[in-house]
């Protein structure tokens, strides 16, 4: 066999004159230049996905410390709570009002940005300015908008005839407040997503059929959404899991209540390990949340991606 050196050829990475120690010594520069990585993802993921793993089976004093092993009995007493129960529940009825709405409206939004008006640019600055609002600034300012005395929203459909409402202080109204809250909040990140998703679809294709007699609405739903649908997909999978990861606005706004209607799972969680300092059981409270969070997740790539049109 001829060697690659004296014939002038390159030689190929795998050719057999490559050893062991040459092999060894790719890795170990690759792995130098990913050590910073690893180290973050060590120090501030890794490590607190293990420890709280664990903690959720110990019973824990008020330094967070395990004292005693008491296996699955933390998830046992979760599952036979009803305060835990409820904090399921509100979750899910909160997703269920955010993410729906939060999609259909900033997908309208986007479709109005994305038309070619004179002044469309204040439009679409408005439409993304909740972007640059904090949760604290958006949860104080909602809070004046949901005053039942002075609040702009009882004020308006007072002009209806309707009774004024006590939005955070009514069991039957307080999760919905905070999801408009919430679904305002989402807005302008959606909206510049979708936005930009929309205008890179390729503009020949709304011609072609423009020319074949195609109306808006057709376009719409045999072009604009197959074409959007990785970004629809994306926005759905993000806006679910800071949906499951809720706590600002709850915080701020109602403080769980009224009667633990606003009580999400995140707030249950800061409430039993920073208020009561029970850290076994807030643990394991957080590796359910892991492990809805996972499972959602993985059933909407199962089931919803299959919908979803890649180019």
């Amino acid at each position: 066999m001829e060697n690659p050196t004296t014939t002038g050829q390159v030689p190929s990475l795998n050719m057999p004159y490559r050893t062991f120690w040459e092999k060894t010594r790719r890795f170990q520069v690759a792995l130098l230049f990913l050590l910073p990585s690893l180290i973050l993802f060590s120090v501030f993921v890794f490590y607190p996905l293990f420890r709280t793993i664990y903690l959720s089976f110990f019973l824990t004093n008020q330094k967070g410390l395990p004292t005693v092993f008491v296996g699955f009995d933390n998830f046992i007493q979760l599952f036979q709570s009803a305060d835990f129960l409820q904090s399921v529940k509100a979750t899910f009825l909160f997703i269920l009002y955010t993410v729906p709405a939060s999609v259909v409206i900033s997908l309208f939004l986007a479709l109005l940005a994305n038309e070619k008006l004179k002044g469309i640019h204040f439009f679409r600055t408005i439409f993304a300015s909740s972007l640059g609002v904090s949760v604290a600034a958006a949860s104080v300012t909602w809070l004046f908008i949901f005053n039942p005395t002075m609040g702009v929203l009882n004020r308006i459909i007072s002009l209806f005839g309707i009774q004024e409402i006590n939005w955070l202080a009514d069991p039957h109204w307080a999760l919905l407040a905070v999801s408009m809250t919430t679904i305002w909040l989402n807005l302008g990140f959606s909206f510049l997503i979708i936005l930009g998703g929309l205008q890179n679809i390729d503009q020949s294709l709304y011609e072609s059929s423009s020319i074949d007699g195609a109306g808006y609405f057709y376009q719409l739903r045999r072009i604009t959404i197959p074409m959007l649908s990785p970004t629809l997909f994306f926005i759905m999978t993000v806006s679910l899991i800071n949906a499951f990861q809720t706590f600002g606005q709850i915080d701020l706004l109602t403080g769980g209540g009224p009667g633990q209607t606003t009580n999400l799972m995140v707030y249950a969680i800061y409430k039993d390990a920073f208020v009561n300092f029970n850290f076994g059981k807030a643990s394991a409270e957080v590796v359910i949340l892991f492990l809805l969070i996972l499972i959602v997740t993985l059933l909407q790539f199962k089931f919803v991606e299959k919908k979803v049109h890649y180019q």
